[in-house]
Order: C-alpha cells, then sequence, then structure tokens
C-alpha cells in the first residue's frame, strides 16, 4: 500500500486504519495472519489503489509478494 502512496493513519483496537491523501480515502485493515480476498478487493477500492493480481497503473500484473 505504501507503494501506491498510502499512509497509516492510527492504530485502533483491532485494525489499523490506513489513507491515500491524494484522493482523502480512508479504510480500516483488519490485524490477522490472513485476510479474506474479498475484504482485500475492499480495501484497496477503498483506498483507490489496485489489488494483488490486478494490473496497475502501468498495465503490469501484480501479485501477492508485491503488496506487502
Amino acid at each position: 500500500m505504501v507503494d501506491y502512496g498510502c499512509e497509516l493513519v492510527r492504530e485502533g483496537g483491532s485494525h489499523s486504519w490506513w489513507g491515500n491523501p491524494a484522493i482523502n480515502h480512508r479504510s480500516a485493515v483488519p490485524r490477522h495472519r490472513e485476510i479474506p480476498e474479498n475484504l482485500v478487493k475492499k480495501i484497496c477500492r477503498d483506498l483507490g489503489i489496485p489489488a494483488p493480481g490486478e494490473a496497475d497503473e502501468k498495465g503490469e500484473p501484480r501479485d501477492a509478494a508485491d503488496s506487502r
């Protein structure tokens, strides 16, 4: 997420809040070892960034290792 300009806004009880200052959007990200794929897609959509496996702004596919 950092590669796409997102920043950690704050830490909550069981979630971290991330924001994309370019579009002034935020999303809560649960702190779990694994996050369901549908939730990953929602978080990325909320932040205006491509989800793992989707094409980035250059049209190149991203894999899960790139999203750390």
